[in-house]
């Protein structure tokens, strides 16, 4: 979102995101459609109440609220701190991936780049090559780059349309800063010749990642966790990606894995 625009065109732009109308707005919120009306157009400021009530009913992410506020000429609301710095929040995090094992999990932020991950995980992402584990190392590109976990995810065309879509629907929402250029370049990857067609039997629940791996083939789904109420912009922006056996041999596997790894 571009910084220094007018309050009133930015929530616009966000009730316009949310398929909103004005009247449907205002109905929600309390606010008479003259009223939302005048504050988009710049003929009135929102006072910072109408702000956070707005900014609740369209769930506008928190970075982007402060930015409302400063837009209107008032502080900052949320605060963003270090990961490091998230006290309780941050050991839950660590909870859950410690937890998690013998399988794979990792935190990431809105931009995809990683902020811990288990020892499972971690071994998935030695097999990268340095300039992909680089940090802030990214997720994302690291998984589909033609240099990173491509070569060994066996039904790449499926999940890197997965991927893509997933990423749409997030910038779609968040509109976070960054991410627009990280789909442009996952979308440049070459893709998916013949060699990388769909494998494995269709499955009626989930798409699995079919990967590779020199204890055997792993069939994996995955669950996305994130924080209820957060306050904080880089709480909000934080989630868990928790990645489940999707048949008993990767289950198998996995524990060997995990018996095996130092």
């Amino acid at each position: 979102m571009t910084r220094g625009e007018p309050v009133g065109v930015l929530i616009r732009r966000w009730r316009e995101r949310r398929g909103r109308s004005q009247l449907d707005l205002s109905s929600s919120t309390e606010v008479s459609t003259r009223h939302l009306s005048f504050v988009e157009t710049g003929r009135a400021t929102p006072s910072r109440a109408m702000i956070e009530r707005l900014c609740d009913e369209l769930d506008v992410p928190l970075r982007e609220r402060n930015t409302l506020y400063l837009a209107a000429g008032f502080a900052p609301v949320h605060p963003e701190s270090a990961y490091v710095d998230l006290g309780a929040a941050r050991a839950a995090v660590a909870a859950v991936l410690a937890g998690h094992e013998p399988n794979p999990a990792l935190a990431v932020n809105v931009r995809w780049e990683l902020l811990a991950a288990n020892n499972a995980m971690t071994v998935f992402l030695a097999g990268v090559p340095e300039f992909l584990r680089t940090p802030p190392v990214n997720v994302l590109r690291a998984t589909l780059h033609p240099d990173g976990l491509s070569g060994r995810i066996r039904n790449l065309a499926q999940w890197r349309a997965h991927v893509l879509r997933r990423v749409r629907r997030q910038l779609d929402r968040t509109a976070a800063e960054g991410l627009a250029d990280l789909l442009t370049e996952l979308e440049s990857y070459p893709a998916p010749t013949a060699a990388h067609a769909d494998t494995g039997p269709g499955e009626d629940l989930v798409i699995p990642l079919r990967l590779s791996t020199e204890y055997g083939n792993l069939a994996l789904c995955y669950a996305t966790t994130v924080f209820g109420a957060p306050r904080d912009v880089t709480l909000d922006e934080i989630s868990i990606e928790t990645f489940f056996p999707a048949d008993a041999a990767t289950a198998q596997l996995l524990r060997a894995m995990a018996s095996a790894t130092p």
